[in-house]
């Protein structure tokens, strides 16, 4: 999804994008996870193997069990991320569709002796989001078990004769399921939600949750010359596992304390200004603006960014500007409820 930079919508479209996030934050929506792709990962030595690749355990996950990993380079530079599921015979990346072949391609170059084998299923399945407060009782209506199931777990469900597999994903904001069939059953299901009351989402309000969530994107927020600890997303790595690709460096940052700067995220006032541009404290360049939204509310918006600001500037509470106006670190998730 690219996110918006632009605050001069038409008033059809910005009373479309609220009515949508509105969906979002208090009932139910759906869209489907075009950009969305798998990775499957076979061989007896997979497990060991992979959790030499990633920053998170996955040594531990029973089958049905996920969590959130980078892949690093040996100089401890995010090459990218990925949702790790275990099955009982194979371990499942969900990443970026876009970013599939450079994620096998970083994986296959350091299988060497090893039993595994890596294959991109991207296309042997499709999926729906069907999120908000009501989207787990909307699906159980449906008969699809989606109440009980823990964060970062997913279960096979039949439904109309085909399988269905439900994931609770990641959700700090609002609750949010993925469902992936194949791409006939998908169509139907999607009818079906869609029928029961769940509002298509398009992808400036799905953008616009994502940053009122503080939920940073690969290839936007996080780039390949980003260090895991900038990014705040402690969740992507455990520091007990063991040796895994780039480890030193991690290991090497958390001993010394911390980085230098950090994500975060703005309410902007001003002009709003377009992804990249640098922020400045006390005339000094102290980080820049990665994401920025401008989320229908009211008849009016609410300028929100995420980005990078160096910490003293966080710790000191100095005033933070950009071209054109003035950036406030805010809290996350944000609520617009109450701004």
């Amino acid at each position: 999804m690219t996110p918006t930079a632009h605050s001069d919508l038409s008033f059809a479209h910005r009373a479309t994008v609220e009515s949508q996030l509105s969906a979002l934050l208090h009932h139910a929506a759906i869209a489907p996870l075009d950009n969305t792709g798998w990775i499957r990962v076979t061989g007896d030595d997979r497990v060991r193997w992979l959790n030499g690749m990633v920053t998170n355990s996955i040594q531990q996950l029973e089958p049905g069990m996920g969590n959130y990993n980078f892949l690093l380079s040996a100089q401890g530079r995010i090459q990218g991320d990925a949702y790790i599921f275990a099955e009982p015979d194979a371990i499942l990346l969900e990443t970026s569709r876009s970013a599939v072949p450079a994620v096998i391609e970083l994986l296959d170059r350091f299988v060497i002796m090893d039993d595994v084998e890596i294959a991109d299923i991207s296309d042997q399945q499709a999926g729906l989001l069907v999120i908000g407060p009501q989207a787990s009782t909307l699906l159980e209506s449906l008969g699809l078990p989606a109440a009980s199931l823990n964060p970062l777990h997913r279960t096979l469900h039949q439904w109309n004769g085909s399988n269905v597999t439900i994931l609770h994903a990641h959700s700090p904001l609002t609750p949010r399921y993925e469902l992936w069939a194949d791409p006939s059953a998908t169509t139907a299901l999607a009818a079906t939600i869609q029928q029961a009351g769940a509002i298509p989402c398009e992808p400036q309000a799905l953008e616009a949750l994502r940053i009122l969530e503080g939920t940073p994107l690969y290839g936007t927020d996080i780039r390949d010359k980003e260090l895991p600890q900038e990014t705040a997303q402690t969740r992507a790595i455990h520091f007990a596992k063991g040796c895994y690709l780039g480890q030193e460096i991690v290991e090497r940052i958390r001993s010394r304390g911390n980085v230098h700067r950090t994500f975060a995220a703005f309410r902007l006032e001003g002009t709003l200004p377009l992804p990249g541009t640098p922020l400045t404290a006390e005339d000094k360049p102290v980080g820049e603006l990665t994401s920025i939204a401008a989320v229908p509310r009211d008849g009016t918006t609410v300028q929100l960014a995420l980005g990078y600001v160096r910490r003293e500037v966080l710790e000191r509470n100095l005033p933070i500007l950009f071209a054109g106006g003035k950036a406030t670190p805010v809290s996350l998730p944000y609520r617009i409820e109450a701004a």
